[in-house]
C-alpha cells in the first residue's frame, strides 16, 4: 500500500477586476476498497462566501462555490492525502461466460450498463468500428481480457501524446485520424472503440502519480489525469489508461467517473467580463508519496493485512 499526496492548483488569471459567477469543482477523491481518503483541504482567493457539498448522480462528490467579491485572479488549491493499494489486474477473474469476446452482459445488469454502452459521437464511415476490429481474432473468439490489454497498449504505441489545457474533449474520429491528442481524447477514442464492440465503459477523472525514477515513461504527469474503466462480468470495474499502457489501478488516483467526458471536468466556471478580461489559466499538480500512518490499515487485494 502507498499513501499519496496531491497539491493541485489552479489558477484563472484577468486584465482587471472582474466577479465571478458560480464554480464547480471536482477536486475530491472516490472512496473505494483501493484507496481511501486521509484529509481533503481546498483553499480558495478570494475566498467564497458559501461552498456547499454534494453528490452527483455517478455518487462523486462535488464542491460548488459561489463568490460576491471581485478580482484580477481567482486561485484554487486541493491538498489531499489518500491510502492507495495496487491491485494485480492483469490477473482479474472474469467469468467464465464473459473470457472470451463476444459475450453478452447477464440481463440482471443491462438496464443499469445501457447508458454506458451508448456511443456519444456518430460514427457515418465507420472509422472507429474498422479500426477497432483489427483487434480481433477473425472466425475464432477472442480472449476478453487480452482484447483490452491489447488496445490499450496499441493507443499507448502508436498515438503521439500532446499536453492540452483547454478544456474539451476531441471529436474520437478526429483523434483516430490524427494520430495524436490529450489524455482525455485517447480516454475518449478507447471508450467509443470498446463500446462499439458491445463493451460499458465509463471515462474517469483523476491523478498519476509520476515516480521519480520513471522507466515505464509515463505521459500526462503534472496536470488531471483521464483514463477508462471497463465493465467485466465478474471483475467489475476495471481501469485501463491508454495513455500510458496501464492496466488496473497502479498509480492511477480516481476522482471522478462519468457516461460522458463533459460530466466529469474537474474546474468549470464563469465570470462577468468581456472574453478580452480573461488572460489565461495555469494548472499545477504535484503528486507524491508520504510514508504511511501507523493507524492506516494496510490493504491489499482481498483483504487486510493484520
Amino acid at each position: 500500500m502507498s499513501v499519496f499526496s496531491v497539491k493541485h492548483v489552479t489558477t484563472y488569471r484577468y486584465r482587471r477586476p472582474v466577479a465571478f459567477g458560480e464554480h464547480r469543482l471536482m477536486f475530491r477523491p472516490r472512496d473505494s476498497y483501493d484507496q481511501t481518503l486521509l484529509s481533503s483541504r481546498i483553499d480558495i482567493d478570494p475566498k467564497p462566501i458559501n461552498l456547499r457539498w454534494i453528490d452527483d448522480v455517478f455518487g462523486n462528490s462535488l464542491a460548488i462555490a459561489t463568490f460576491d467579491a471581485v478580482a484580477e485572479t481567482l486561485r484554487f488549491e486541493s491538498n489531499i492525502t489518500l491510502a492507495h493499494s495496487y491491485l494485480n489486474v492483469p490477473n482479474f477473474q472474469i467469468e467464465d461466460y464473459a473470457r472470451t469476446y463476444p459475450f453478452a452482459y447477464d440481463s440482471e445488469e443491462m438496464p443499469d450498463l445501457a447508458p454506458y454502452m451508448q456511443r456519444l459521437h456518430p460514427d457515418p464511415d465507420a472509422m472507429i468500428d474498422t479500426w477497432v476490429k483489427r483487434f480481433l481474432h477473425v472466425g475464432s473468439p477472442t480472449d476478453t481480457g487480452r482484447l483490452l490489454m491489447t488496445l490499450t497498449s496499441a493507443i499507448r504505441e502508436s498515438f503521439v501524446y500532446e499536453r492540452r489545457l483547454e478544456q474539451g474533449v476531441l471529436n474520437p474520429m478526429l483523434t483516430l485520424k490524427m494520430g495524436r491528442g490529450s489524455c482525455r481524447d485517447f480516454a475518449l477514442l478507447m471508450i467509443e472503440a470498446v463500446r462499439s464492440l458491445g463493451f460499458a465503459a465509463r471515462f474517469v477523472s483523476g491523478y498519476l502519480y509520476v515516480p521519480s525514477v520513471d522507466p515505464i515513461g509515463y505521459r500526462g504527469g503534472g496536470s488531471t489525469h483521464a483514463w477508462c474503466q471497463v465493465y467485466l462480468p465478474g471483475a467489475g470495474w476495471v481501469e485501463f489508461d491508454p495513455t500510458n499502457g496501464i492496466v488496473g489501478n497502479r498509480d492511477l488516483i480516481r476522482v471522478a467517473v462519468a457516461r460522458d467526458p463533459i460530466q466529469a471536468v474537474p474546474l468549470s466556471g464563469s465570470f462577468k467580463g468581456s472574453s478580452d478580461d480573461f488572460l489565461g489559466m495555469d494548472v499545477d499538480v504535484l503528486v507524491d508519496t508520504v510514508p504511511p500512518h501507523p493507524e492506516v490499515p494496510q490493504t491489499v487485494a482481498g483483504g487486510t493485512n493484520p
